[in-house]
């Protein structure tokens, strides 16, 4: 503090009272502090700097002046500390330091009242885009109720994330994660499970969260979801966002470098996790398989026989699929609005890549009622066959199935196979051993496809399952069936007979 001596015989000169404090001078920018009626002080800032003058005719203190008959005044810093021991002192000065505060509180309120109401609104908006994007529970706060620190503790790489995609089924829900915790469960730190809910149903939300085997992610649109076309279902917009929301949860938030992707109303089978693992080390040595799936939409009892076979496909099979974190990079920034699916199975997207997947199911879908409102349920989904032998992934040779050697594989066993010529397939029941059938164009192909009672559907130019435009299944069983497209023998190499 700087303080101003008025004569040889300078006092200090105490307040009369509290009140007699004044607030910032209209006069000046500066602070006023008023000590008794007379006395003045003016300070840039109250709380920095503080000077006192003596007035003409004040009234001084007896307590604090000084009186020393024939002694010259005592130094200044003498005078400062008697004057800072003084309790009336202190009370003035904590006093201005209370009054100015007030001060200022009251001046920020009253120039800026629009800070307050940004704030808020700043948090509304933060509220609105986490609703948009989706809420989840984070990793670190749930791996103690989940166990998913043990996996950090033992730092076991997973093989991959496990998510069960939910929406608004809880009892499906239940069988699928009973089923899935059935093998999951002894070797869960290579296989993380998640359940990721779409919207707000207390009833799914409180199922999944029973379970402490899993890890829970719930997804809310913040803004109601339209369809483009009139008569659309609005579902699948709702579940192709829901899809890249988890996705993109998985991979980016969590980091995890495969995702098997299940959906609320499956089972799956006891090798399922062995056939994975083993399919994840076929994935990484051969960039050309988009991702690797569970299902055969041939899979009916009918016509199915070997667990041990698989086969790759240029059609998209879908339900209980797996997909890498490099795939997704490409994916995500382009995912469609509705109807992924069909999407992926599209040219333009897969790129001429191929899938891989099983002769007999390793998931079967028991989800008569949901979005598509049971479509094909009972003559294409009841009479699925989930395979119940426990096969040794590990110990199988899985490289024929590698791009650079599969051609020449499936080349050989369709050559084996008996030509049959046209579209009467009464013939292929007379012939013992495999057969091929020859069809012309997508009509004859429908049209041979609804005799043996199989998918007759295309996408984007390709049967589903199908190969170089070859679809096979058993009739009866063991003997195969190929039904061969115009340019399948040439793309193939095989000679026509």
């Amino acid at each position: 503090m700087d303080w101003a001596d008025t004569g040889p015989h300078s006092a200090l000169y105490a307040p009369q009272t509290a009140s007699s404090l004044v607030g910032p001078s209209k006069s000046s920018p500066n602070s006023t502090i008023s000590i008794g009626g007379n006395s003045r002080g003016t300070a840039r800032d109250p709380l920095l700097r503080l000077r006192i003058n003596t007035p003409p005719g004040g009234r001084r203190l007896p307590a604090a002046t000084i009186t020393n008959p024939g002694a010259t005044a005592p130094p200044p810093l003498s005078m400062l500390m008697k004057f800072l021991c003084d309790f009336r002192f202190l009370l003035l000065v904590s006093a201005a330091i209370f009054i100015y505060i007030q001060i200022r509180l009251f001046a920020m309120q009253s120039e800026d009242p629009i800070k307050l109401t940004t704030a808020s609104t700043t948090s509304e908006e933060r509220e609105e885009k986490d609703q948009q994007y989706g809420l989840t529970k984070p990793l670190a706060e749930d791996q103690g109720r989940k166990g998913l620190q043990r996996l950090m503790d033992k730092k076991q790489v997973p093989v991959a994330a496990v998510v069960i995609m939910a929406c608004n089924r809880a009892d499906y829900l239940d069988r699928t994660i009973q089923s899935v915790l059935k093998y999951q469960s002894p070797i869960s730190s290579k296989y993380p499970l998640f359940v990721s809910q779409d919207g707000a149903n207390e009833d799914v939300k409180n199922k999944a969260q029973s379970f402490n085997q899993l890890s829970y992610m719930q997804h809310l649109d913040s803004v109601p979801v339209h369809t483009e076309r009139p008569g659309e279902l609005v579902a699948y917009y709702k579940i192709a966002r829901h899809y890249k929301w988890a996705l993109d949860q998985l991979f980016y938030t969590h980091n995890f470098g495969r995702v098997i992707i299940l959906e609320d109303d499956m089972e799956i089978a006891p090798d399922f996790f062995e056939y994975f693992e083993a399919a994840a080390a076929l994935m990484e040595k051969d960039k050309s398989i988009m991702a690797v799936s569970s299902w055969n939409d041939n899979g009916q009892k009918q016509f199915v026989h070997d667990p041990y076979v698989l086969y790759r496909s240029d059609f998209f099979p879908g339900l209980g699929w797996m997909l890498t974190k490099p795939t997704w990079d490409e994916l995500s920034p382009k995912w469609p609005k509705a109807y992924w699916d069909d999407w992926l199975r599209l040219q333009e997207n897969h790129r001429g890549r191929q899938f891989i997947r099983p002769e007999v199911c390793r998931t079967y879908n028991f989800g008569e009622h949901g979005s598509s409102m049971g479509q094909f349920f009972s003559q294409y989904l009841a009479p699925v066959k989930l395979n119940d032998v426990q096969v040794e992934w590990k110990s199988k040779d899985l490289s024929y199935l590698k791009e650079d050697k599969y051609k020449k594989h499936f080349a050989d066993i369709l050559r084996n196979a008996k030509p049959i010529n046209g579209a009467d397939v009464s013939e292929a029941s007379t012939i013992k051993g495999d057969v091929r059938i020859k069809y012309r164009d997508q009509q004859e192909f429908e049209h041979i496809a609804r005799q043996f009672g199989i998918f007759e559907e295309w996408k984007d130019g390709v049967p589903r399952t199908a190969y170089k435009g070859v679809v096979v299944f058993r009739h009866p069983p063991p003997r195969r069936i190929f039904l061969v497209g115009p340019h399948s023998l040439e793309d193939l190499e095989i000679k026509e007979p």
